[in-house]
């Protein structure tokens, strides 16, 4: 007779530990609800401790002290740029493994620049300008995103919002229900006819159908003021470099209220899309823009950035408070990272005697076509594009040269130019780089696409814009940025073992019970996972005179 009750017993506490989220987490039933993946583009690895002691309570606090932390998280390549990092977070792989080595590259065979999700087979939709549309088409490997549709046979949403479509884009993969960005213009949403024919009515609402319903006005006008009532900026309408009226990018994008724009569209989103209400796990990506809009212009060092990082702060607690309410914390799960950091400004770095430098890309290009135009015996643009320290070279101009000859040779008029040295691309397609740290970040740099190039070895500090800051190098103030999780999956702490932004989508893949991505290289980040639930022990026959207790649990 007390068998029986002690099976019983027995089966209530499995399934106490199987309604646990995380006990028994799989992307196949819904466990976790969703998955949120916070990226902030210019986010150095740095701020977190640099403004921890400022942070209010549930924004970034939720990762560094109720979640998973991890301090030394390093990009192990050199092209550190918006769209191969947002491509690297989310294929698990470096440009080698997922082809994207730029925001932009040149097009032999259009003879002009082309951006990385540019694909001349679809169209803008919502847009006021016409033109080609986006797609992932140039990934070499599927992503978290996709993996996650395989595994649940479409039945997880996938989606992903940014101010910039490719930092949208590449996150959503090639099979994500959408990817929404804004026109740089008016700052309505927008996507392409890759995802849909039309934008759905609650984007449509979200925009304004009537100029006076237009959600972005209300960010416009607004001062920006910090905590101790200093004003900032203004994003009150002005003319642009050009002499026209800038856009919404240019007057609100280097403002916290860009971030505040975002948030509220992924809101909407959420609820719209019911996301977290399906069968299988959802996952959102979220790709915060304003940072690195600002950055460029005020550098990491100033008050501006201080005060974005805590109004960002701010914006985040109050969308974590939103997820909670609507689907609870319990069943959703974080991470947070960054696609690069940013070089401190030059002139800042200089007051502490620091050897940097403001480049002028534009003089420099015509120094290195110059010196080979006197080799050569041949003015000629033979580096048709510098996007410092990226060359793209005229296959044109080197006619008479096979591609590693003329790679090299534009190395070499580099180095004269004051580069402190070079990889081509017939190099990197060879794997000839040294086994060294930066020759193995050289060598997780190389893509087959854009033609003929060479990237350059710039010396540290050195930035190659004539005013503000940049990145694009191998060098810890772009490489280095943070990485965390949040969720009941994930043991709370603070990690100082070594993590790469690889690791993000592999360790989600296995806690999620799917596939990594195809080329993925990441490691699973176990140090920072929950320990399993050992199986409950099988029940004793008690004594007569004793009470029946329930067997013991795992660990949690």
């Amino acid at each position: 007779m007390r068998f029986p009750r002690i099976l019983r017993l027995a089966l209530g506490a499995l399934v106490l530990l199987g309604s646990i989220p995380g006990a028994f987490a799989s992307a196949y039933n819904a466990r976790p609800k969703l998955v949120v993946v916070i990226v902030i583009d210019q986010f150095r690895g740095d701020y977190l401790e640099r403004y921890r002691d400022q942070f209010g309570d549930g924004g970034f606090r939720l990762f560094f002290e109720r979640g998973a932390y991890f301090t030394e998280c390093n990009y192990d390549y050199a092209n550190t740029r918006t769209a191969p990092g947002h491509a690297t977070l989310f294929t698990g792989s470096y440009t080698s493994g997922h082809g994207i080595v730029a925001n932009e590259w040149w097009d032999p065979q259009k003879k002009e620049r082309v951006t990385s999700v540019e694909d001349d087979t679809t169209k803008l939709i919502g847009a006021a300008k016409t033109g080609p549309g986006a797609s992932p088409h140039n990934l070499m490997s599927d992503t978290l995103g996709d993996e996650l549709k395989l595994a649940t046979g479409g039945k997880a949403r996938v989606f992903a919002v940014s101010l910039k479509d490719r930092a949208a884009v590449l996150p959503a993969g090639f099979s994500g229900d959408a990817a929404y960005w804004i026109d740089p213009k008016s700052g309505d949403w927008i996507t392409s006819t890759y995802y849909r024919p039309d934008l759905p009515e609650w984007v449509r609402n979200f925009n304004g159908r009537r100029p006076s319903e237009r959600r972005a006005e209300k960010f416009l006008n607004r001062e920006w003021k910090d905590r101790d009532g200093t004003v900032l900026g203004s994003t009150a309408p002005r003319n642009g470099r050009d002499g026209a009226p800038a856009g919404f990018y240019e007057v609100v994008g280097s403002t916290p209220f860009a971030n505040d724009y975002q948030v509220e569209f992924a809101k909407e989103l959420v609820l719209y899309e019911k996301l977290g209400a399906g069968p299988a796990t959802d996952l959102l990506v979220i790709s915060l823009s304003a940072n690195d809009i600002l950055g460029h212009q005020v550098g990491p060092d100033s008050p501006q950035m201080r005060s974005m990082a805590l109004e960002l702060d701010r914006s985040l607690a109050e969308f974590f408070n939103f997820l909670g309410h609507q689907i609870g914390m319990a069943n959703v799960w974080m991470a947070l990272s960054a696609d690069h950091g940013i070089a401190p400004l030059p002139e800042f770095a200089k007051t502490l005697r620091l050897p940097a430098a403001n480049l002028d890309a534009k003089a420099l290009r015509e120094q290195i076509n110059s010196l080979l135009s006197k080799k050569y015996a041949k003015k000629a643009d033979y580096l048709l594009d510098l996007d410092y320290p990226l060359a793209w070279l005229n296959q044109d101009a080197f006619a008479s040269h096979k591609e590693a000859e003329a790679e090299a040779e534009a190395g070499e008029a580099m180095k004269q130019a004051g580069l402190a040295g070079y990889f081509t691309k017939s190099q990197l397609a060879r794997g000839e780089t040294p086994a060294t740290e930066i020759g193995r970040r050289y060598a997780h740099s190389y893509s087959p696409e854009g033609g003929w190039y060479v990237i350059g070895i710039p010396t540290p500090f050195n930035v190659g814009i004539t005013k503000g800051t940049d990145h694009a190098t191998p060098f810890s103030y772009d490489t280095h940025v943070p990485l965390a999780f949040y969720g009941l999956a994930f043991q709370p702490g603070i990690y100082r073992t070594q993590a790469e932004p690889v690791d993000l989508a592999v360790t989600l893949a296995s806690l999620l019970g799917i596939n990594a991505p195809a080329q993925a290289t990441g490691r699973v980040l176990t140090e920072a996972l929950q320990p399993p639930h050992r199986s409950a022990a099988p029940p004793s026959v008690q004594p007569a005179t004793s009470s029946a207790t329930a067997p013991a649990g795992g660990t949690e």
